[in-house]
Formats: C-alpha cells, sequence, structure tokens
C-alpha cells in the first residue's frame, strides 16, 4: 500500500498520523491486570501506547502474561484498603506455613498483621 520495499521510517510514519489527527504516546505502566471472569492476566514488563484518533483511545499492550486465579493479581480501587490481604502471594504463605509449621490460613493472618514481611510473619508465629 505505501509501496518501498524497506518499509516506513519511524518519524514519517509519525508525521503521517500527526496529519490523520492520532496522537500516539508511550504509558510508563509498571504493570497491567486484565481481568476475566476465569482467570488473570498479569503483564509486569508490559510495554503500553495509548493511540488518540479524534478521542477514540486504544491501547496497545506488548509483552507476555501471567495467568493467574481469578481475583489474584491484587487489589481495585474499591478495596484499595485491603491491598494487603489482595497483595499476599501464596508462595509467601506456603513459605510461611513450612517455617512456622504452623496451616496456611495462621500463615496468612501473620502476613496481613506485618504487611506481608515474611521475616516478621515468620518471627511473630515462633
Amino acid at each position: 500500500m505505501f509501496g518501498g520495499g524497506g518499509g516506513l521510517n519511524p518519524r514519517k510514519m509519525e508525521q503521517m498520523m500527526k496529519q490523520m489527527g492520532i496522537d500516539v504516546e508511550d504509558v510508563e505502566a509498571e504493570e497491567v491486570i486484565i481481568r476475566t471472569a476465569e482467570y488473570d492476566l498479569v503483564f509486569g514488563d508490559a510495554e503500553v501506547t495509548k493511540m488518540d484518533a479524534r478521542g477514540q483511545e486504544t491501547y496497545q499492550i506488548i509483552g507476555s502474561p501471567e495467568q493467574v486465579e481469578a481475583g489474584s493479581a491484587g487489589g481495585t480501587a474499591d478495596d484499595a484498603g485491603s491491598e494487603a490481604e489482595a497483595g499476599v502471594p501464596d508462595e509467601d504463605v506456603d513459605l510461611v506455613a513450612q517455617r512456622a509449621d504452623v496451616s496456611e490460613d495462621e500463615a496468612r493472618e501473620a502476613l496481613e498483621a506485618n504487611d506481608g514481611d515474611l521475616a516478621a510473619a515468620i518471627a511473630d508465629l515462633e
């Protein structure tokens, strides 16, 4: 469509997009979470680009997501107060339960009480 064998020069492409009223900007995202009813997709290393074409915003995510259990990928704006509870990884709970020789429920409670600090949770349980 555009001719030439080597593709378009990025600068020329940017000029053409501006002429068509399309603004492009990089978004400095630390993490992107896509929630579905069955699972969450967590992009920890995502490159996010926002395109605004005359008021219609489109986001492009480039990266490799990790598929996790639905709702286990951190809190939402509605439960920001329970961020520590939502943010305790199962691996941390397992580690504390093994080290302190307690149940997973006790380990989770200790981690929540210590804001996810593994050493403090283990010390409290010993």
